[in-house]
C-alpha cells in the first residue's frame, strides 16, 4: 500500500489539518495562502516556501544531478526507466532539503513541493517551452507523466516523499508572448481526446498532488480561475483532492491581460472561488479585503488551507523531530557517481539514431587516425542542460566526451565553424570567418561531427533571460545562423560525417537528410550528455530512442500558431508525409517481428491482448521499443477521426539471435473515440491494431524499409463509455 491508497490516513490528515486552520486567525490565514508562507510560531507552524522545480532534476538551489532535459527523456519511450529517474530526483530533493533544513534554510527553491512534470501537450514544434513536455502525443504524456509522478511522491504508505505537480492546466502550448491575455478557443473533442487525457491520467492514476493552472484562458475563463476546469473537471469529475496552484503572476492577468476582472481583489476573489488553493506570486494578499467585504467565503479560505496543510502533514514537515522514513537521506548521495551514471544512461537511452546510411555509425576508432569536431554546439554547456536546470558540479560537453573516449589513439581536431546564431557573431564579424578553418580541419581529418542545433536561450519561456526571440519560440524550423552553411561545407568536403542535433524540438534538417550520411538526434542531453554521445557514436551504447514529436519538412506546413484545432497537427492529424515521423528510431541491429496476433477478434469488456514474437536478427544486442497503435475504420458520417494512435509501449532487450513474445494489454477505452460533444463512445465497426518497431504510417516505412503488423478488430454494438 502507498500514501494515495491509505484512505484512513488521508483522512487523519485533513483532520489535523482542518483543526489547525480552525485556530488561525483570518489575517493568518491568508498569508498562508501565498508561495511565501510564513511562520506562525504560536501554533508551531515553521515558514515553508511552495515554489520549487524539479523538471529534470532539483533546479536552481546549488548542486544537483542534471539529467536530460524531459523531451530527451520521452525520447526512451519507458515507463519504469522514467519512473526511476524521478525517484532518483526526489532522492535528491529530499536530501538537498535536509541539508538546508539543519542550516535553516527555508529559501525558495528548497522545499519538496516540485512544480513538475510539464504535461502539456507539444502541438506545434515552434513553442519554446515544448521541450519541457513529454512530447505530443497524449497517451506516451500519459504514460510517463503518472509514472514520473509515482517516481517523486513515492510509495511509502505514510508519507509522500516529494509532492509533484501536473502542469499548466489546461490547453497551454504557446505562444509565449501572448500567454497573458491569450484565449485558446478548444473543441469539446480537442479538448477531452488531446489537451485533458493526461492531466486526467495524472489525477486519477498518479495520485497527484499538485495541479498548476495555466496563464492563458480557454474558451473564455481564464485558467486559474476557471470553474470548469478547476471545479466541474478537475474535483467533481475527477475526484482530484489535493492543491491547486496558480502559475506565477498568473492571477495579475485576469485583470491587466485577459480583462474579466478590474481590480487585483476581484481578480484574487475569482480565483479563491473557483478553486484556486495557492498564489505564485502576491495577489491572494487581497482575501483579506476580498473576505471582509464578503466577496469571498471564509469557509472556502478554510477548504484551501486544509488542502494545503494536508500535504505538508503528508510530507512530514510540519513537525521538527525526525519521523519519515526520507529524513536520514544524506547530502552525499547529490551528484554522486551514481546519479552521474544514471545521467549518463538517461542521455543514451533518449537519442534518437535518425539517420545511418551505409551503416557509418557506429564508428571504429581504430579506423581512424584524425577526428574532427566542429560546430558551435560541438563544445556548449548552454546546449547541454535546456531549460529548469540545475547546476552540476561537472559538464561533459560533446567534444569533451569525444576528447575523453579516444584518448591517445587519436588525434580529435575542432573548430566551432560558426556561432548558434547570428545575434552571437562578436564585434564586427561576419559569421564566415571561421569557415576557412571549417575547411582546413574537414581536409586533415578521416571522419567528421558537426554538433549543431539549439540552446534554451533560442527555445525557451517568456521572459526567460537571455531569449534570442520574441517571447522564447522559434520563428521557423530552420538551423539557425549560418549553421546550414557550415553543413553544406562539410557535405563538399567529401569526408564521412555525422551531424548530432542538440535541441529541445524538432528542426526541419532537410539538406543533413539528403546530403549527411548519419544523423543523431541527442536533445539536451544533460551534464553527462557529452560522455553519453560519445558512447553513442563509438557503439558502447546502441541507440534506443523513439521521436516522442514529429520532425515537419517545414513552418509552412504548419497551421496557424495560435490555431489550437488539432486538424493538420501532429502525427495523429497530419495529412502530410513527415521528415522523420512519431515513434521513429534506427538501431545499430536488427529487430524482426512474426507471429502477431489478437486474443480475439471482438473487443470485450476487458479489452485485447496483442502478442508478438520479437527475434533481434542483427549483430549486436540492442533494446527495442514494441510500439502498438489502433486506427478506427468507421464508415462515413464520422468527422475529425484520427488517424493510427499510440496505445501500448514495451521495451525488450535482445542479444543477437534472442528471441522474446511480447503481450501488450489493449483495455477497452484503446478503442474509444471523443465525439464533437466531449462524450466518450465506442463505436460500432472495424478497427485496425498495428504492431512493431515504428508507426503505421508510409513514411516510417520508406525510412526503415519495414511494414509493422496489421490485426483486425471488431466492436458490434456502440457503448458509451
Amino acid at each position: 500500500m502507498e500514501l494515495s491508497e491509505n484512505k484512513a490516513l488521508l483522512a487523519e490528515y485533513r483532520k489535523q489539518a482542518k483543526e489547525l486552520v480552525s485556530q488561525m486567525t483570518l489575517e493568518e490565514k491568508v498569508s498562508q495562502t501565498l508561495y511565501r508562507a510564513p511562520a506562525i510560531e504560536r501554533l508551531g507552524i515553521p515558514a515553508y516556501n511552495w515554489w520549487n522545480e524539479a523538471l529534470h532534476g532539483v533546479a536552481r538551489a546549488g548542486t544537483a544531478t542534471v539529467f536530460p532535459q524531459a523531451i530527451g527523456m520521452a525520447a526512451a519511450f519507458d515507463e519504469d526507466f522514467m519512473e526511476q529517474v524521478a525517484e532518483a530526483i526526489s532522492t535528491e530533493g529530499r536530501a538537498k532539503f535536509n541539508m538546508q533544513k539543519r542550516h535553516g534554510d527555508r529559501d525558495i527553491y528548497k522545499g519538496l513541493t516540485f512544480w513538475a512534470p510539464n504535461i502539456n501537450i507539444f502541438r506545434d514544434p515552434r513553442w519554446g517551452r515544448g521541450q519541457e513536455t513529454f512530447g505530443e502525443d497524449p497517451y506516451l504524456t500519459s504514460r510517463l507523466g503518472v509514472r514520473f509522478i509515482k517516481g517523486l511522491q513515492g510509495h511509502d504508505e505514510k508519507y509522500l516523499k516529494a509532492a509533484a505537480c501536473a502542469k499548466h492546466f489546461a490547453v497551454h502550448s504557446g505562444p509565449e508572448s501572448l500567454r497573458h491575455s491569450f484565449n485558446a478557443k478548444v473543441s469539446m473533442q480537442d479538448m477531452r481526446e488531446t489537451y485533458l487525457a493526461a492531466f486526467q491520467a495524472c489525477v486519477t492514476e498518479g495520485h497527484v498532488e499538485a495541479v498548476m493552472g495555466a496563464y492563458n484562458r480557454v474558451n473564455g475563463e481564464p485558467c486559474c480561475g476557471s470553474p470548469t476546469l478547476l471545479l466541474d473537471i478537475l474535483r467533481k469529475e475527477w475526484g482530484f483532492e489535493g492543491h491547486v496552484v496558480s502559475d506565477c503572476w498568473a492571477i495579475k492577468d485576469f485583470h491587466e491581460g485577459h480583462g474579466v476582472t478590474r481590480t487585483a481583489t476581484e481578480s484574487a476573489a475569482m480565483a479563491m472561488n473557483n478553486g484556486c488553493d495557492l498564489n505564485c506570486g502576491d495577489l491572494f494578499a487581497n482575501l483579506l479585503s476580498a473576505v471582509q467585504d464578503g466577496r469571498v467565503d471564509e469557509k472556502r479560505l478554510d477548504e484551501a488551507l486544509v488542502s494545503l496543510f494536508s500535504t505538508r502533514l503528508k510530507l512530514g514537515i510540519l513537525k521538527e523531530e525526525k519521523q519519515t522514513p526520507f529524513d536520514a537521506i544524506p547530502y552525499s548521495v547529490v551528484d554522486s557517481d551514481a546519479m552521474r551514471a544514471l545521467s549518463r544512461e538517461a542521455a543514451q537511452r533518449g537519442a534518437v539514431l535518425l539517420k545511418n546510411e551505409g551503416g557509418l555509425l557506429p564508428l571504429d576508432k581504430k579506423k581512424y587516425k584524425t577526428v574532427g569536431v566542429v560546430g558551435p554546439n560541438a563544445d556548449s554547456r548552454r546546449a547541454l542542460v535546456g531549460n529548469y536546470e540545475g547546476t552540476s558540479s561537472r559538464y561533459i560537453t560533446v567534444l569533451e566526451g569525444i576528447q575523453d573516449y579516444l584518448g591517445e589513439d587519436c588525434r580529435v581536431l575542432y573548430s566551432q565553424g560558426c556561432a548558434l546564431s547570428e545575434k552571437r557573431e562578436p564585434g564586427l564579424r561576419t559569421g564566415k570567418e571561421r569557415l576557412a578553418e571549417l575547411k582546413e580541419v574537414c581536409a586533415l581529418s578521416d571522419v567528421v561531427i558537426a554538433c549543431m542545433g539549439l540552446d534554451a536561450e533560442l527555445e525557451g519561456e517568456e521572459g526567460d533571460t537571455g531569449n534570442e526571440f520574441p517571447g522564447g519560440d522559434k520563428p521557423d524550423l530552420n538551423l539557425p545562423g549560418a549553421q546550414e552553411e557550415v553543413l553544406r561545407v562539410i557535405a563538399d568536403s567529401g569526408k564521412p560525417a555525422v551531424l548530432v542535433l542538440l535541441s529541445g524540438s524538432a528542426l526541419a534538417v532537410n539538406f543533413a537528410e539528403e546530403h549527411i550520411p548519419a544523423i543523431l538526434q541527442g536533445w539536451y542531453c544533460g551534464a553527462q550528455g557529452g560522455r553519453a554521445i560519445a558512447n553513442l557514436l563509438f557503439g558502447e551504447a546502441n541507440p534506443q530512442g523513439r521521436l516522442p514529436i514529429t520532425f515537419y519538412r517545414s513552418a509552412e506546413e504548419l497551421p496557424e500558431f495560435t490555431d489550437y484545432s488539432m486538424e493538420n497537427r501532429t502525427y495523429r492529424y497530419m495529412k502530410q508525409d513527415a521528415l522523420y515521423p512519431f515513434g521513429y528510431g534506427l538501431s545499430y541491429t536488427d529487430f524482426t517481428y512474426t507471429e502477431a496476433a489478437l486474443s480475439g477478434e471482438e473487443i470485450g469488456e476487458n479489452g485485447l491482448e496483442v502478442s508478438v514474437t520479437v527475434e533481434n536478427t542483427g549483430h549486436r544486442t540492442g533494446t527495442e521499443t514494441v510500439q502498438v497503435y489502433v486506427k478506427a475504420l468507421l464508415e462515413d458520417g464520422f468527422s475529425h477521426v484520427p488517424n493510427a494512435q499510440l496505445k501500448g509501449i514495451c521495451k525488450c532487450t535482445l542479444a543477437p539471435g534472442e528471441k522474446q513474445r511480447v503481450c501488450v494489454r489493449l483495455p477497452k477505452k484503446a478503442f474509444a473515440l471523443y465525439d464533437e460533444e466531449g462524450r466518450l463512445m465506442l463505436h460500432a465497426g472495424e478497427y485496425r491494431v498495428y504492431v512493431g518497431g515504428q508507426g503505421p504510417d508510409e513514411r516510417s516505412t520508406q525510412l526503415t524499409g519495414k511494414t509493422v503488423a496489421q490485426l483486425r478488430a471488431v466492436v458490434k454494438s456502440e457503448e458509451r463509455m
